[in-house]
């Protein structure tokens, strides 16, 4: 036996009394350890198997529940656990905003240390199901095969999947039949791409072997009710390509934009790849407030359109506009926050690191009509320096959206150094937000927190906070 085994333990009857990071269950061990459940609900009374063991505490996985928390409701999906992409579908979603609170409240006044005012109730999703805008599959062909699969008799021919990558398996794709997180015609089109490419003979990708027709699958649905797919090829195979999107163009026609790439390389990401554009325009159009964004396949846009909107209404309500300040939107993107903003301020510079993202916020600035937002591409701690205010003026306002990293250290300075009167900071990651405002801590008083659910059925959440000058 391996002495990793070996060192596995069945703890019994624990009583599971926290939510934790990352989206496990806490309970105490007998010796007084955390163990970390990745399957378990506060409430629940349980055996569980450990699968590792730290100094400080345990990981481990539930496998027999004694008692059933009251917090627990039943999934709605049948992949549920076994995909591992909605680990809080078995928990009430009342009591996952109670989570997510309480993380973020946790995060800012333990890591930051930050005295906080009394923090707005979570904004929660009116949607809990079916609200991303963009899901991508991928393709194999030696899917994942259930426990139960495995240990039955049954003879599985057919191994062609159509689905999400199993966690930490880059080379396991379980196959999805019905997914609930993206509205239809998603799982329509997915289905019957499958269907249709097995029918036809077309070979699903093996990562392994780096062969195979059929890559991915990228299906982007728009608030306008505009809808982009895209197909990604492992190799150029004409006939079989054509009739794969003729099909999809036949059979889907609401498809707005039907795209394709051919990528033979070892990783299946598109930024540097050329997109092709089958049938219809290269875009669909997202709209807000009478706003219209551009998407592209390649383009950054809030994965859920309806609570990205209540994401920026409370951003521009923290900031408090008259119409005579100047504001900096760091880590600008595409710059949705900034044109959201820009009527209410005197005018908008937003910066950002990737310049396609650049070059689609001034497309859509210019196709807005806002006249008083513009964009620069560079690296934030590079290009946001004394010769950049100088230029543009030292702003009234800041808003920021890092990425999950948070803020650098150099970025963090001149915000100190130029002290604007407030500072909007918006995040998706309160760990790195706490860091960050602990640092702002000396000149900035936090006035106001609202966390926002934008991913019900898993543990992520938004924060936005209000510093206002000491």
């Amino acid at each position: 036996m391996s002495r990793r085994k070996q060192n596995r333990k069945i703890f019994t009857e624990l009583e599971v009394t926290d939510a934790g990071a990352k989206g496990k269950a806490i309970a105490h061990a007998p010796d007084g350890k955390v163990v970390f459940i990745n399957n378990a609900v506060p409430g629940d009374v349980v055996d569980v198997q450990t699968t590792k063991k730290r100094k400080a505490y345990y990981e481990g996985t539930a496998i027999h529940i004694h008692t059933l928390s009251r917090k627990r409701t039943q999934p709605q999906c049948e992949h549920f656990e076994v995909c591992g992409g909605c680990k809080w579908q078995h928990m009430d979603y009342k009591y996952q905003l109670e989570y997510k609170q309480q993380e973020i409240v946790n995060n800012l006044t333990r890591l930051g240390k930050i005295e906080l005012p009394e923090v707005t109730p979570i904004a929660g999703s009116a949607s809990q199901y079916f609200y991303r805008n963009k899901m991508e599959f991928g393709f194999s062909d030696s899917k994942w095969l259930t426990l139960e699969q495995i240990k039955s008799d049954e003879i599985i021919e057919d191994r062609n999947a159509l689905g999400f990558h199993i966690a930490g398996m880059w080379d396991k794709i379980l196959d999805i039949k019905k997914c609930h997180l993206q509205q239809d015609p998603s799982n329509a089109i997915r289905n019957g791409i499958k269907a249709f490419a097995s029918q036809h003979n077309m070979a699903f990708y093996n990562a392994r072997n780096q062969e195979g027709l059929l890559r991915t699958l990228m299906i982007r649905t728009a608030s306008t009710g505009e809808l982009m797919v895209l197909v990604q090829f492992y190799k150029e195979d004409v006939d079989k390509r054509t009739l794969l999107l003729d099909y999809l163009k036949d059979e889907f026609p609401e498809i707005t934009s039907l795209l394709y790439v051919i990528n033979s390389k070892g990783n299946d990401t598109i930024y540097d790849q050329e997109v092709i554009c089958y049938h219809g325009r290269d875009h669909i159009f997202e709209e807000m407030e009478g706003l219209q964004f551009k998407i592209n396949a390649k383009s950054f846009y809030q994965t859920n359109s309806d609570q990205a909107y209540e994401l920026y209404k409370i951003t521009r309500d923290f900031a408090g506009l008259t119409g005579s300040e100047l504001v900096y939107d760091l880590y600008t993107g595409t710059g949705t926050i900034a044109q959201f903003v820009a009527k209410k301020a005197k005018k908008v510079i937003g910066v950002e690191a990737v310049p396609d993202a650049i070059e689609a916020a001034k497309e859509n600035a210019e196709r807005n009509n806002i006249t008083n937002a513009a964009f620069y591409v560079g690296d934030m701690k590079k290009v946001f320096n004394e010769q950049f205010i100088t230029t543009h003026g030292i702003p009234d306002v800041i808003i920021t959206d890092p990425p999950r990293d948070g803020m650098h250290a150099d970025v963090v300075k001149q915000i100190l150094n130029i002290a604007p009167q407030k500072i909007v900071y918006v995040s998706c990651n309160s760990a790195t937000q706490a860091r960050d405002l602990a640092l702002l801590d000396e000149t900035y008083k936090v006035t106001r927190v609202q966390p926002v659910d934008m991913f019900p059925q898993t543990h992520h959440v938004e924060n936005v906070v209000l510093l206002e000058k000491r």
